[in-house]
Order: structure tokens, then sequence, then C-alpha cells
């Protein structure tokens, strides 16, 4: 893969925001609406969530988001990777520049919430392989035979 570079972006942004769409799309056909918590593109930034996205040479591969639960307490929200760009390390190189943006804003722990079927099976095997672990939900999440909740330490 050429080189990849992963910057603060905005779903205004054309390409991030179609996929985004793309994302809120895929995951509101895979999971009933009860237990899905996707967020729109533009309801995600009204959280005040901070948005990245990867590239290599200017093809948009992936996006992923920070959002403040406390001020030491961070989530990882809608992360995707484009389809074509599967198995290249885009998740990887999102979730750790997440991780180093969590930490300069002064967050000790990052959780997430994804899915529990097969379709998951590969974000959290990405999330294992970056030290989160499982955990009960937090914030406003409750338990879901669904969703499956996870946590690490920065």
């Amino acid at each position: 893969m050429d080189a990849l570079s992963v910057t603060q972006d905005t779903a205004a942004t054309p390409d991030v925001h179609a996929l985004l769409i793309r994302h809120f799309e895929l995951m509101r056909a895979a999971s009933p609406a009860e237990s899905c918590h996707v967020l729109e593109p533009g309801t995600l930034l009204d959280t005040g969530a901070v948005l990245f996205a990867a590239r290599s040479e200017g093809t948009l591969l992936g996006v992923g988001a920070l959002a403040t639960l406390e001020p030491t307490h961070g989530e990882l929200k809608s992360m995707h990777t484009a389809a074509a760009a599967r198995g290249r390390g885009v998740g990887a190189a999102l979730v750790a520049a997440l991780m180093d943006h969590a930490r300069t804003r002064g967050m000790t722990r990052l959780s997430l919430e994804t899915g529990s079927d097969a379709l998951f099976a590969p974000a959290r095997a990405l999330y294992s392989a970056h030290g989160f672990t499982l955990c009960a939900p937090f914030g406003d999440y409750v338990l879901d035979p669904l969703s499956v909740f996870m946590t690490r330490t920065l």
C-alpha cells in the first residue's frame, strides 16, 4: 500500500460524508434499530466528536471518530474502512491515531460498542489487537445480546 496518512477531517468533506453514509446504511441494515447505535454523520459531529480520515494518494480509505464521554474517557465511533481497502492496515492506523489524539486530550480510557455477530468479527479482532478487552456496558448503553462492549486504558 502507498503511504497512508491519517488526519483530522470533517463530515462536510464530500468523500468523508459519503463513506459515513455508507457506514450508517450498512450498520442500519445489519442490526435492528433498538440494537443499532450508529450515528448519522451530522449527529456524530454535533456530539463534539473528532473525526479522522485515512487516505492514500488522496483516496479516502477509512474514517473513525473519537467522542468524549467524560474528560478522561472517550469512545471510538463510526469506524469504517472502505471495502476495497480492507485488510491493508487502514483500521489499525485509524485506531492508533485516535488513541494518540485521546492521549493528547488527557484521556486515560477508551471504550467502544460493536456488534456481536460474525459481520463484526474483524472489528472485534482489530480492537483486541490494540489492547481492548470486553467490558460491561458504559455510558448510556444497556446490556444487549447484539452488542459487544470493549475498553482499554491509555
